[in-house]
């Protein structure tokens, strides 16, 4: 079939389109799950058991079923999940994290997080190797919505204690050729409805063995081609979880940046 060059420039804006609107979603706490995408968690036991089990990494000190808690969301309605494990006490990230069971490589990612108390610490782990960071009071490059040790902290645009927090997320994984590195991973950030970080690269897995996949090959720049799932952080403090959803995406350009 043969197209006129206004109709093919038609068809491309239209794949154009698609291409953005399977990319842009609302965003800020209390988005809605973008067309198409995968809730995560929905406030319930049973989807937490569902979706989510330990990593078993080398300082796993738990036990299934989850000890994580479902608590009352202490500003709202409903029931959000609180980073409650005896086995992190101390601060020994590692030792109780969860992750999802499914795997995934490139994603547009929505967490909402609430930070109780002074110096709470966790993290939001994509692919279960790099953090976007969650802690209060630091506002260095290993602050609250960093990527951590690569950008600095746009602290300015947290919320504070007590109160609900957003990070939306698109994420490129690293690309492959024939076993080696060619494009290192990408990511675009709004903390709280605002854009923070705009195709950042991450250079390497940081934490060591005990943060994530990859943390302990070449001191976490020996990156490995496999989908991971998306890791929440338990690390001793009681950190609180809601509307957590995934959509999965393909993306051949090496581009992340999208619009609300």
């Amino acid at each position: 079939m043969r197209f006129s060059t206004l109709t093919r420039g038609m068809l491309c804006f239209s794949m154009i389109c698609l291409c953005v609107s399977s990319v842009s979603a609302e965003v800020g706490v209390g988005a809605e799950p973008a067309e198409g995408a995968e809730v995560l968690f929905d406030g319930t036991r049973d989807m937490l058991d569902q979706k989510w089990t330990y990593w078993e990494g080398p300082r796993f000190n738990s036990s299934l079923p989850i000890k994580w808690k479902i608590v009352d969301d202490p500003v709202g309605d409903g029931t959000a999940l609180m980073t409650y494990d005896p086995a992190a006490k101390g601060g020994k990230y590692g030792a109780a994290d969860i992750v999802t069971k499914n795997k995934y490589r490139d994603f547009r990612l929505h967490v909402e997080f609430l930070v109780p108390n002074p110096g709470g610490n966790s993290g939001v782990y994509l692919q279960n190797r790099y953090e976007i960071q969650i802690l209060d009071g630091d506002k260095t490059k290993h602050g609250m919505a960093a990527v951590i040790n690569e950008t600095p902290s746009p602290y300015h645009l947290y919320k504070g204690l007590g109160k609900w927090n957003s990070y939306d997320i698109v994420f490129r994984a690293a690309r492959f050729r024939d076993g080696k590195l060619t494009e290192k991973p990408l990511v675009t950030m709004y903390f709280n409805g605002k854009k923070v970080h705009k195709n950042q690269v991450i250079n390497k897995v940081w934490g060591g063995p005990n943060s994530g996949v990859d943390g302990g090959n070449d001191g976490g720049r020996g990156i490995t081609d496999t989908p991971q799932g998306l890791k929440l952080q338990c690390e001793g403090h009681d950190i609180l979880y809601r509307n957590i959803w995934i959509k999965e995406l393909n993306l051949e350009e090496a581009d992340t940046d999208f619009e609300k």
